[in-house]
């Protein structure tokens, strides 16, 4: 089926000039035994085996057609594609309307997994078809492969569609190093827990240094040092310094900062905490939120 160019757009409409259909493995079985029983009935001279390969050739031809009309129709648009993460699997939005019963449907991206065969009746159904990007930014989700085999699985009918439509990807959080700077002129505010100021403790830190001797033990990072990526030590913050603004480590290369820092901005928002963000091209002051992490992540995600 990859020998076929994909349609590229952000609708699709199947018909005669994108849909492709073949026999199947268990279709070139039942054609060779029809086959098989007209060289039979020939040579024996017997309308019996005669007749019964001629009923198997009319199911053939029939199952011809009513695989291709399975598809033929169909009509396939681009939701609202949501942001995720790299690495981790994402719901690429797609619309799907029937004209007709839709049997045995399967569809999968190139860079995820093939759903199971589903049925689907005439009218408009909503699809979350998952996918992996490997990298952060504006992607797209590569090629769709839409195929049945319903009723008889004698034939195979496919299309392959390239939606146009990119999904933003933000860097995979990893914990690590970040460059941290001190937005002066608003303090933060300490944050409350059960009435009381927040305590510090051996799982309350927010940053990351080189461990120098004087630190001692108890602030090493262990699961970083067990993944063998050097020692460090945990920074704990004070709840009455002023609010953060989060930087790239220059000791660290360029991508993986980027996820350093996407992983700090997913902990201070779990936190409640406020942060702001600075980069090459573009400053996010402090701030709070659903709204402040999706606009530091985004900055993240198309940074250059």
């Amino acid at each position: 089926m990859d020998f076929v160019r994909p349609q590229q757009g952000e609708r699709l409409r199947l018909g005669l000039r994108n849909l492709y259909i073949v026999p199947t493995r268990y279709g070139w079985f039942w054609l060779a035994g029809l086959l098989l029983l007209q060289v039979v009935g020939i040579q024996l001279q017997s309308n019996g085996p005669l007749l019964l390969s001629f009923l198997m050739l009319g199911l053939f031809l029939l199952a011809l057609h009513l695989t291709h009309f399975n598809l033929q129709g169909l009509e396939l648009s681009v939701g609202e594609p949501q942001p995720g993460f790299a690495g981790a699997l994402l719901a690429y939005p797609l619309r799907l309307r029937c004209r007709s019963r839709c049997e045995g449907l399967q569809f999968g991206f190139a860079a995820g997994p093939v759903a199971a065969a589903r049925v689907f009746e005439r009218g408009d159904h909503a699809l979350s078809v998952p996918w992996q990007p490997l990298a952060r930014g504006l992607q797209q989700p590569g090629c769709l492969r839409l195929h049945t085999t319903a009723p008889l699985g004698l034939f195979i009918c496919w299309a392959r569609w390239q939606p146009s439509v990119p999904q933003l990807v933000w860097p995979a959080p990893l914990a690590g190093p970040v460059r941290l700077l001190q937005e002066t002129h608003q303090p933060a505010a300490p944050l409350q827990v059960g009435g009381g100021e927040r305590q510090e403790g051996s799982e309350d830190w927010c940053d990351l240094q080189p461990h120098r001797p004087e630190d001692g033990v108890s602030r090493l990072a262990w699961k970083l040092l067990a993944q063998g990526r050097g020692r460090y030590a945990k920074r704990f913050v004070d709840p009455t310094e002023p609010e953060p603004l989060l930087g790239l480590d220059p000791s660290v290369p360029f991508e993986r900062g980027l996820e350093h820092l996407s992983e700090r901005i997913c902990r201070l928002h779990a936190r409640g905490l406020a942060y702001g963000l600075v980069l090459a091209d573009q400053r996010i002051p402090p701030g709070r939120g659903p709204a402040q992490r999706e606009r530091a992540l985004t900055a993240l995600a198309t940074c250059r």
